[in-house]
């Protein structure tokens, strides 16, 4: 008896984790591989960062997930390279995986667009580390703050600035706004955390771009009534340990998060296909790598067109896009023609702070405490295992 069909996922994310259970009553072999022994929910890093929640509730390990599946395995490893032609991958320690049918979701990562240098004064936020280094650096602020004698020098502590204003720098400026004025309130003696100044920095016109304009301003709002500053069309131009310039003006700030863009992993640029300006694999409508059947790039790391506009990268894109891949891979193995992926928009959601918030489901349109509750259930729902669901509702209520 011949063994069953190899089929490697790269990557434990939204997608990656969406193709595997898809596959759990597949006749074949499924074998994850992740750099990380956790899937990470990285809707709600955020709250990591702002010390709203701890990293265990937002992350789950990828073998207790796929724990019940018979015909799932886990490895530990960073995939390095892959051999399209001789159907095996590598990973950093050497490791050689064979594979018959290959789900690449490594996702992406910062963009600094060329300015690495920046990475060091203005992390960005992708990874757990990256949450607990930025929840490490704003509340050291704080401590700063409290035994600096000088008040320029005070000032520039209490000075946080976000950079970027899509739905993670809107989200993130919301929460700094609130630790300062309402979890860190009555925690000082020498200084008003209330005081604080956060600042929110958008190279375009206006914050949240992808957003319907009404809704954006409605964004824009609801932050100026947490005293967050937003200024628009202020492309920032340099920035080190000690501020920022944006616009021509110098911003003096010992705390700066990044989140103005992102590039798709490296790992899309050994696959033998063309790629986007963001790094991305331009992938078939089936999801298929160009000449390579039986690799699928699914997640952040794809680029495809529908309609005329790019499939978005957010989770719910992710997670159809890895049950299709696996759907794909069953038509394969029962002789069948590959189908076109068709993504459905179930809408955008970003919270402002708390009864904050947007969301743009269909037609509808949501603003303030609405959007936030339309935001918080869906978020939870995501979020995987029934421990993490209670432990973020309770933290939230509470």
């Amino acid at each position: 008896m011949s063994p069953p069909p190899r089929v490697v996922i790269v990557g434990g994310g939204f997608g990656g984790l969406a193709a595997a259970r898809r596959l759990s009553r597949a006749p074949v072999q499924v074998t994850v591989v992740d750099r990380q022994n956790h899937h990470l929910f990285q809707p709600l890093l955020y709250q990591v960062a702002t010390a709203g929640l701890s990293p265990a509730e937002i992350a789950s390990p990828i073998r207790r997930i796929l724990a019940r599946q018979n015909n799932a395995e886990v490895l530990l490893g960073d995939v390095t390279a892959v051999d399209a032609e001789a159907r095996h991958l590598r990973t950093a320690d050497g490791t050689t995986i064979p594979f018959d049918f290959l789900i690449v979701a490594a996702g992406a990562t910062h963009s600094y667009f060329g300015r690495d240098e920046w990475e060091g004064p203005a992390p960005g936020l992708k990874t757990i580390e990256d949450a607990l280094e930025i929840r490490r650096r704003v509340l050291l602020a704080f401590e700063e703050a409290e035994r600096e004698p000088d008040p320029a020098i005070r000032r520039e502590w209490l000075t946080f600035v976000v950079i970027g204003g899509g739905p993670t720098g809107v989200e993130m400026a919301g929460a700094l706004a609130e630790v300062a004025r309402h979890t860190l309130a009555r925690d000082f003696r020498h200084i008003d955390p209330g005081s604080a100044r956060v600042v929110l920095l958008e190279a375009a016109p206006r914050i949240l771009g992808a957003y319907p304009e009404d809704l954006s301003a409605s964004a824009a709002r609801q932050l100026e009534t947490l005293c967050v500053e937003v200024y628009t069309g202020s492309p920032v131009t340099q920035v080190d340990g000690g501020g920022i310039e944006a616009a021509g003006r110098r911003l003096a700030a010992r705390t700066v998060v990044w989140a103005a863009g992102v590039q798709a992993s490296p790992l899309g640029r050994g696959l033998g296909a063309p790629l986007d300006r963001a790094g991305r694999v331009r992938v078939a409508p089936d999801l298929t790598v160009p000449g390579h059947s039986g690799l699928f790039v699914i997640g952040d790391l794809a680029s495809l067109d529908q309609d005329g506009r790019p499939v978005p990268g957010v989770a719910p894109a992710a997670i159809q896009m890895g049950n299709h891949a696996a759907e794909n891979v069953l038509r394969a193995l029962r002789d069948e023609p590959l189908a076109s992926f068709r993504y459905r928009d179930k809408g955008s959601l970003a919270t402002v702070g708390r009864r904050r918030g947007v969301a743009m489901i269909g037609r509808l349109r949501l603003s303030g405490a609405v959007a936030w509750l339309a935001w918080l259930a869906i978020h939870v729902f995501f979020l995987i295992g029934f421990r993490n669901r209670f432990v973020v509702l309770f933290t939230w209520a509470w």
